[in-house]
């Protein structure tokens, strides 16, 4: 029996990295699967692997959410799970090594693509998540719990993103689950920089030596991808997570343990 048969999800941010990663698996489980990706050539990829819809659109934008959720309800009838993989990279930038003048709309950038979309997201999905008991999935990092996966910036906007999963988790108990997945590095990723730093033409999963990068660094050894990642997500949209609000399932080879495990194996 497929894990997500009758499932109706809508994925924001569906076009590569964890987010296509999670389209897929989401499909190949039985879910229906609509998107909302800002890309308009990822969009057309979209649309050809999924009958569900799949809007072209930026996730900052609220219109652009509001079309996806109707979308969605015009397609489906409604949905059941909300998934965001929204975001964009500081490239380990600390406070320090911004410019002064830049630092402000930076900020602004920053946090409105990897934490305003998903609340855009989530307060169009409200009303058909709460007419199924549906689910919510944001995308958090490992730098949502420790720094030194990212620069100031990105570990400010992800320890947000931390907080809205809390928060909304116990604001919309006991219709809605809220959940937040918390990936490690990833290959095969195009999570980008910000255009307010000139880094929008940079993709992390193009840095030299991506995969052997993430194996070095991992606890086990392992270099995750987005299929590894999506087995996640398929999870928490599943009804064997129904007891679970207000958590992260941590997908980091291990990267976010305490430094002074890391050395000491069990006996």
């Amino acid at each position: 029996m497929s894990r997500l048969a009758g499932n109706r999800a809508l994925i924001i941010g569906a076009g590569s990295g964890i987010g296509r990663g999670v389209h897929d698996a989401f499909l190949a489980e039985g879910a229906s699967v609509g998107s909302l990706e800002i890309d308009p050539h990822k969009c057309e990829s979209l649309a050809a692997a999924s009958a569900g819809p799949a809007i072209c659109g930026d996730a900052t934008s609220a219109d652009a959410n509001d079309t996806a959720v109707a979308a969605m309800v015009d397609a489906f009838g409604g949905i059941d799970t909300l998934v965001s993989c929204v975001g964009l990279f500081d490239f380990y930038l600390g406070l320090g090594e911004l410019p002064r003048d830049a630092l402000d709309d930076a900020f602004a950038e920053v946090m409105d693509v990897n934490v305003r979309s998903m609340l855009l997201a989530v307060r169009a999905a409200i009303e058909p998540l709460r007419a199924s008991r549906g689910s919510i999935i944001l995308t958090g990092s490992t730098s949502s719990f420790v720094p030194g996966r990212g620069g100031i910036l990105y570990v400010a906007s992800k320890f947000a993103v931390r907080g809205c999963v809390e928060s909304l988790a116990h604001e919309l108990a006991p219709e809605i689950r809220v959940n937040g997945v918390a990936p490690g590095g990833t290959h095969s990723t195009d999570l980008r920089g910000l255009r307010s730093l000139v880094l929008h033409d940079r993709s992390l999963g193009s840095e030299p030596d991506r995969a052997e990068s993430i194996r070095r660094r991992s606890r086990l050894g392992v270099a995750l991808g987005p299929a590894d990642h999506a087995e996640c997500y398929v999870f928490l949209a599943s009804e064997a997570s129904r007891g679970m609000t207000g958590r992260f399932i941590h997908s980091d080879g291990g990267a976010n343990l305490p430094a002074s495990t890391r050395s000491q194996k069990t006996e």
